[in-house]
């Protein structure tokens, strides 16, 4: 199994309409792929006082590589594109993969 996380500290003043539009648009638009079997929404707890913000992590969980690339080649850019416009500038976001052992 692939872990396909998304890592986004967002700025206070869009934070509860960012979680709104990630529940009710987003994950729904990523999840209808069919790349993925499962996601989990996650608010990252042991924040760093330096930091302003609060950081969530969306974790989608892929069966194998082939459909994470799919995804990844198809899906991706245009999604990532409608997040970028919509919060530019109140956002800071990274990926990471991770392969279940």
């Amino acid at each position: 199994m692939i872990l396909y996380n998304v890592t986004v500290n967002v700025e206070e003043e869009i934070r509860e309409e960012w979680i709104d539009w990630m529940r009710n648009k987003h994950i729904g638009e990523v999840m209808g792929t069919g790349c993925f079997m499962e996601f989990k929404f996650m608010k990252l707890l042991s924040e760093d006082p330096n930091n302003t913000g609060t950081t969530y992590c969306i974790q989608y969980f892929c069966e194998n590589p082939d459909k994470l690339n799919h995804y990844l080649e198809n899906f991706a850019p245009a999604l990532q594109k409608e997040h970028f416009e919509k919060y530019k500038g109140k956002h800071v976001a990274f990926r990471t993969l991770l392969e279940e052992i």
